[in-house]
């Protein structure tokens, strides 16, 4: 594969921002050049005018984009999706399912392994993240209260034993089986999440003891400190803040979450910890109006405006329609966090969650050339992905 120098470069890394060239072979970063520039050869030469050199964007969470939701179960809707997410800086890509009925979830998993994860001009599909349907009916948001369900171990084990593509699992910690559930998802290294709960802060813990590794969403569809009888109970959220270890997802898209919640999330939790998703529907990236949330054949009808999606009746959030360079100029602006750390957040810490940091997630000789250019607006200017240039 032709080798690329970027030069004259603000290069992003996880302690910094350092004026530099970082050069590309064979798929990966070969040489960052910190002190003095490159005087090596290059097939191609880009000059970066100062502008950032930043790891490409991890988005662990998503539904689609483009106009295109992954439930739509084809593969011009899924390669739609991503194409859209890839021009707004994610370079590698985990999409997500909607609650459904066990049926749709099977042919939804059969739809997906005939999917090619490494598809020239598209950004790394890395693998599957479930949503659902194992959810409490109070915290339920946008999911369609018809297809919760407790855990069903025949279920659950068809799907771990069919797919391994299966990289998350999001669910309601507290639901009668859950126990069992989070055993075997540890057995098959999936990464497990709390989602859509009820569960009391202890619960929380508990459930961490046996292997829960994120928070979905931070905030949104989970219990914060509350009243049992005379008693004030702590909820997930305190759960999230008291375990060091646990990420959380949170969606900075100044919507879902206000400035306040945000500064506090990172003064609490710290860029090592905080995961930006997008948990965008097929509106990212599309104007205002009216579209379907979930498969075009069963999907909830959702309103788009003021730069979020929302239920008819406005009641409730329905998804996101933020993109990754959105959340990172929000983040950073909403919060005054340093813009290597807010990098951090979309980049090396959803890698880590993954445990792919190995190989993505920033900007290190031996990683993968999965790299992005912006500008000091957050604009993506550039794209690379497997060390091809590709927007």
């Amino acid at each position: 594969m032709a080798s690329v120098l970027f030069q004259n470069g603000r290069i992003i890394t996880p302690t910094g921002i350092y004026h530099g060239d970082v050069r590309v072979e064979n798929r990966v970063i070969s040489h960052i050049f910190f002190d003095e520039p490159c005087m090596e050869a290059a097939d191609t030469i880009i000059d970066l005018q100062n502008q950032f050199l930043s790891p490409g964007f991890i988005d662990i969470h998503t539904h689609g984009a483009g106009g295109a939701d992954f439930m739509d179960q084809t593969e011009e809707s899924l390669y739609q999706a991503c194409y859209t997410h890839m021009k707004h800086g994610t370079t590698s890509i985990v999409p997500t399912t909607l609650t459904s009925t066990r049926v749709s979830l099977k042919e939804f998993l059969e739809f997906f392994e005939t999917i090619e994860l490494e598809k020239k001009g598209m950004p790394n599909i890395l693998g599957l993240h479930l949503e659902g349907p194992y959810f409490a009916e109070s915290q339920k948001g946008a999911q369609d209260p018809k297809y919760l369900r407790n855990p069903d171990p025949k279920e659950y084990m068809d799907a771990l034993t069919y797919s391994n593509r299966i990289l998350r699992w999001s669910f309601a910690i507290e639901l009668p089986g859950s126990e069992e559930f989070l055993k075997e998802l540890r057995k098959y290294h999936i990464v497990s999440s709390l989602a859509h709960s009820d569960a009391t802060c202890k619960e929380v813990m508990r459930a961490y003891e046996n292997g829960l590794t994120a928070l979905t969403h931070f905030y949104s569809c989970m219990t914060g400190v509350h009243r049992k009888n005379a008693y004030r109970v702590a909820g997930a959220i305190e759960a999230g803040y008291l375990i060091d270890d646990l990420f959380v997802e949170v969606i900075a898209d100044g919507c879902h979450l206000p400035a306040e919640l945000l500064k506090l999330i990172v003064k609490i939790k710290g860029a090592d910890r905080i995961c930006l998703v997008t948990d965008s529907m097929r509106a990212a990236g599309m104007p205002d109006g009216e579209y379907l949330l979930g498969s075009k054949s069963s999907g909830q009808r959702c309103i788009v405006e003021d730069g979020v999606a929302k239920l008819p009746d406005r009641t409730a959030f329905a998804g996101s329609v933020a993109t990754s360079d959105r959340l990172v100029r929000t983040m950073h602006t909403l919060t005054d966090t340093p813009l290597h750390e807010v990098v951090k957040m979309a980049s090396l810490t959803p890698a880590k969650l993954l445990k792919i940091d190995d190989k993505k997630g920033s900007i290190c000789v031996g990683k993968d050339a999965d790299l992005i250019v912006f500008n000091n607006e957050i604009e993506i200017k550039k794209v690379m992905v497997r060390g091809e240039v590709v927007f």
